[in-house]
């Protein structure tokens, strides 16, 4: 078992990063090579990388793909969208409801996050989640909004979603 210094989750013997929040294992005897790439390769390579845009209009739509569902969950975009589970105790009815997903078993917490609309971008803010949230592989810092970019990946817990915008 290696035990991460940046999460504390216990990985399995000889990963090169934290399977948990992607932190490199790096010790003294341990050396990570990266190979050049060629001129060809690059180019390829090039053109492939793409950021999806942050702008994000009036008129548009929120796709949303969660891992291993095939229907994808389309919303309407308004100022504040909380994401959760429902609690038929308390009677919170998030606006992304992701129980049926799996939620309470991935570690999704019944007031997760808020997907905020600001002036012609997305933020995503976590609510001080039990389990985190993370935006394309980065644990988010409770309270502090960080902007989506069409084709992030989100991940509540363990439960991953990626998000579009339409």
């Amino acid at each position: 078992m290696r035990t991460c210094p940046y999460c504390a989750h216990d990985n399995r013997e000889g990963v090169l990063f934290c399977e948990e929040c992607g932190h490199p294992f790096v010790g003294e005897r341990e050396v990570l090579a990266t190979s050049k790439l060629i001129d060809a390769d690059q180019a390829n390579f090039q053109g492939r990388v793409t950021w999806g845009t942050a702008r994000f209009d009036r008129g548009s739509s929120i796709v949303i793909h969660v891992r291993d569902h095939e229907t994808p969950v389309v919303l309407e975009a308004k100022d504040e969208i909380l994401v959760g589970r429902s609690d038929t105790n308390t009677g919170l009815l998030p606006d992304l409801d992701l129980g049926s997903y799996g939620g309470a078993e991935q570690g999704v917490s019944r007031r997760h996050a808020f997907i905020r609309r600001g002036e012609d971008t997305l933020t995503l803010v976590d609510l001080g989640s039990t389990n985190g949230t993370h935006l394309n592989g980065q644990r988010l810092i409770p309270n502090q909004p960080r902007v989506l970019r069409d084709g992030d990946e989100i991940r509540l817990g363990k439960l991953a979603l990626h998000i579009f915008f339409k």
